[in-house]
This record gives C-alpha cells, sequence and structure tokens, in this order.
C-alpha cells in the first residue's frame, strides 16, 4: 500500500496543470503549489528517516522549480531504500516520534494518502484516487489518531461528520477534520 500511495502521489503531482498552482487546498496553509513543495519535504523525510537520519533537518516546505522532476529524483532514491528489509525494524525518528521502520512506512502511507486527497479535491481529481488506499489507511488513523483531543499539539481538527455511505476519502478526510 505504501508504494501504490507514492504512485498515486507522484501520478497527481505529474498530472497537475500550472493553471492549478495557485488554487486553495483543504490543507489552509497550502496553495496547490506550496502543498507540492511540502509533499517533496515529505518523500525526502521518509527516505532519511528509513536510513537512519533526522527528518527534522528538511524544511516543512521545499521549493523546486520542477516538482515532478525532484519528486521522480526523490522516488528514485527511495525505492533503492526500499529494497533493503532491514528498514523495516531499523528504529525511525520521524517529526512525531520514534518506531520501526515498518510503523514508518505504515505512518507515511497515511500522510501521503490524505495530501493525494488534498491535492486530488483541489484540483478536481477526486475520480483519480484509490479508494483501497483510503479504506487500509482509515482503520490505522481511527487507531493511532484519537477523536479527542484535537486541536493545540494534535495538528488535526474536530472530526467532521459524514454519511456512512460516505466515500472512503470522505470519511479519512472527515476523520481528520477536513471537510469532504
Amino acid at each position: 500500500m505504501f508504494v501504490r500511495a507514492l504512485d498515486q502521489t507522484q501520478h497527481l503531482i505529474n498530472t497537475t496543470s500550472l493553471d492549478d498552482l495557485a488554487k486553495p487546498t483543504p490543507c489552509p496553509e497550502y496553495d496547490v503549489r506550496t502543498l507540492q513543495a511540502h509533499l517533496l519535504s515529505v518523500i525526502a523525510r521518509i527516505d532519511l528517516a528509513l536510513t537512519g537520519g533526522d527528518p527534522l533537518s528538511i524544511p516543512m516546505v521545499t521549493d523546486s522549480p520542477d516538482v515532478a522532476a525532484a519528486w521522480k529524483e526523490h522516488r528514485v532514491a527511495l525505492d533503492v531504500t526500499l529494497t533493503d528489509d532491514s528498514i523495516l525494524g531499523r528504529i525511525c525518528k520521524l517529526p512525531f516520534g520514534t518506531m520501526p521502520g515498518a510503523a514508518a512506512i505504515g505512518a507515511y502511507t497515511g500522510e501521503l494518502t490524505t495530501h493525494s486527497w488534498d491535492l486530488a479535491k483541489a484540483t478536481g481529481r477526486l475520480d483519480q484516487l484509490d479508494d483501497d488506499l483510503a479504506n487500509t489507511v482509515l482503520p490505522m488513523l481511527r487507531h493511532n489518531l484519537p477523536a479527542e483531543p484535537r486541536g493545540g499539539a494534535v495538528p488535526f481538527g474536530p472530526v467532521v461528520a459524514v454519511a456512512d455511505d460516505a466515500s472512503p476519502y470522505d470519511r479519512l478526510a472527515a476523520w481528520q477534520g477536513r471537510q469532504p
């Protein structure tokens, strides 16, 4: 699922129009351009965390004149890192704690899946999302991100109510305090 989340994010980055860059996203602090720059930081942080580095040494946003090309470079490096099975048990430092590599991969699968929704929502491409990713990530998020408390040190808004038959991504977004 992690690779599928990476692939989904890469596809959305590669197919984002220049006309979309100034559009707002469900993340109030990011427009599409800044969200993509944040995703460059995320992929670099993933690789650094899995190889024993400190992901906080990478800023929250990494500007690039060619986001798609920069993402591809980071992806090539990360794919090499992922060939080492020992990373699954390696203790990794993440911005929100330390955990084995397998758990870090799970956490980053959630972040990538969520930000893919943010990007797709902002650019009108929700039909391009992989529902299996949202269905996989949502139970993990519900387990690791309690409904309360929210705000302050927990950087998520209150859970948004959605219908029981809401789409997988609407339920995922709502759990994280985003308006679907």
